[in-house]
């Protein structure tokens, strides 16, 4: 991020100071301060606290910076695009933490609310059309040995299905998504849609006995995301 360096030499510290700061090294300082550079949510929030401002605060001064293309609304928030080269952007996304679940599932139409959301940027090939949100998964349900494994404290991005969709057709089996379902917010594999019931079955990655298959009625669904990119901490 170049605002790391505008903001070191506002506070008259150097990159070793900072990485001292936040617990890394002076390497990953250098890294971070390139442009683009991915920063581990975790990191991110460290710096934005040395600072003293947010994590939102950090990603608006980058975007300030340079051209920014804004995307399409979603829940009433716009997210960034922004074009670093041919298919290739950042777009800065709201990110549900763990420690906004419970209120994002009260809230996810509430406007003040999803505005006062931290922001992440992912990296993506084409602009995403369609409402966009960023979770922690919390939990090693989604856990394997494969390369399709979202482990614990990772960062998915996903683009909202809207539920009659889901009814229709079979393009989401085996799609991984963030399910909104009453006060819970679950990242599964969704593998079958039982139309006379109305239900859709959820699979977990992780083979241990506890993380067995179960049916939720999309009657209770809230809101429906199919994950399309992820970011390991």
């Amino acid at each position: 991020m170049f605002v790391l360096k505008q903001l070191r030499r506002k506070k008259r510290i150097n990159q070793t100071d900072l990485a001292n700061a936040i617990g890394v090294s002076l390497r990953t300082i250098q890294l971070y301060e390139k442009k683009n550079a991915n920063i581990p949510i975790k990191n991110l929030t460290k710096i934005a606290e040395y600072f003293e401002v947010t994590i939102a605060e950090l990603y608006s001064q980058e975007v300030n910076e340079e051209e920014v293309v804004y995307g399409s609304k979603f829940q009433n928030s716009t997210y960034l695009i922004k074009p670093i080269g041919t298919k290739k952007n950042i777009i800065s996304i709201p990110l549900v933490t763990s420690e906004n679940y419970s209120q994002y599932c009260r809230e996810f139409q509430n406007e003040d609310f999803l505005s006062k959301l931290p922001v992440i940027s992912f990296m993506i090939k084409d602009a995403v059309q369609g409402n966009l949100m960023a979770f922690e998964i919390v939990g090693s349900s989604m856990e394997n040995d494969r390369i399709d494994g979202i482990l614990n404290g990772s960062i998915v991005l996903g683009k909202e299905v809207p539920l009659e969709n889901l009814t229709l057709n079979e393009k989401y089996k085996n799609s991984k998504a963030v399910i909104i379902y009453g006060e819970s917010i679950l990242c599964k594999e969704l593998v079958r849609h039982d139309e006379k019931n109305e239900t859709i079955t959820c699979h977990s990655l992780n083979t241990s006995p506890e993380y067995a298959d179960f049916e939720i009625p999309l009657n209770q669904i809230k809101q429906f995301f199919k994950v399309i990119k992820k970011q390991m901490d």
